[in-house]
């Protein structure tokens, strides 16, 4: 629960952001008329993103086990790429997402203003999409259909408030330090989705390799157990793990940590006299009304 917790604090928090910058550059242009259209852009891909997640829930119905684990496997692999992208994305993209937003509203804007409608969908229903192919890999890799989506709403609604609350200026958030953070366990996160995906393709037999165990450590982790739970819920962690599934996880889960890591210490390294300002501060405050 407390994965899906943070992806969706994480993935709302990024929508309710990029969401903050479109209304409040809009206003400064004094375009109100088009607010609503922007909003239903926002609608039209949360429904997108239902769509999908309905999809990908009952569309495997009916098929036999080794096809549910083969695709459940895909996705999850599908899945923690998508993640990867999201984190390395919002690294790079986090000074210049101001004004690359700014960019797209200006070209939108243009004539009737009718291309609002787009540039909010692909917005947010980037981060839709991402939120719904990651919650069902968590839902088939915990084996819950509750907990999963307890914990996303939840996240998601944190993301709602606290992005408003942005907008208003009643808080404020080092967002740089916020995504790092987050950045950071979901690395791990997603780790344990791309262990569980090959463990799908092990059990559809696409992979060899099910029964030969690097450990097996279920009697002093019963998986059943509130810490065995607490565990696969988290980071997705199997009692009985194959080698495949252990070398899995270290060759995705050692580069990109360091990888990460290095991007953020490039990123707080202290700029010369030639080289713009990276610090935090220099992050914009993407949701204030005073644009």
């Amino acid at each position: 629960m407390l994965a899906n917790f943070l992806i969706g604090l994480r993935e709302g928090l990024e929508a309710a952001l990029v969401v903050g910058i479109l209304v409040s550059y809009i206003v400064k242009l004094r375009r109100r008329d088009v607010l609503g259209r922007l909003w239903a852009g926002v609608a039209l891909a949360v429904l997108v993103s239902l769509a999908l997640g309905a999809v990908l829930t009952y569309g495997a119905y009916g098929l036999t086990f080794e096809a549910q684990e083969a695709i459940g496997g895909s996705l999850s692999i599908v899945a923690a790429g998508f993640v990867t992208w999201m984190v390395f994305w919002m690294l790079r993209a986090a000074k210049d997402l101001k004004r690359h937003i700014a960019s797209d509203v200006d070209r939108a804007l243009l004539g009737a203003g009718w291309g609002i409608v787009l540039v909010a969908f692909l917005a947010v229903g980037r981060e839709g999409i991402e939120t719904a192919l990651f919650l069902w890999a968590a839902v088939q890799a915990t084996g819950s259909t509750t907990m999963p989506l307890v914990g996303a709403a939840s996240g998601i609604a944190t993301a709602v408030v606290l992005g408003y609350l942005i907008y208003r200026g009643f808080v404020r958030v080092n967002l740089a330090t916020f995504f790092t953070c987050t950045g950071a366990a979901l690395l791990v996160v997603a780790a344990g989705v791309l262990s569980y995906g090959v463990h799908d393709l092990q059990e559809a037999g696409i992979l060899p390799g099910l029964h030969a165990l690097a450990f097996d450590v279920s009697a002093a982790i019963p998986p059943d157990s509130w810490y065995g739970t607490l565990l696969k819920g988290t980071v997705n962690f199997s009692p009985a793990t194959t080698w495949l599934e252990a070398a899995a996880w270290l060759a995705y889960a050692v580069p990109a940590l360091a990888l990460f890591a290095r991007a953020v210490r490039g990123r707080r390294r202290p700029a010369g006299p030639a080289t713009a300002d990276r610090s935090p501060a220099a992050y914009p405050a993407p949701a204030t009304p005073a644009l």
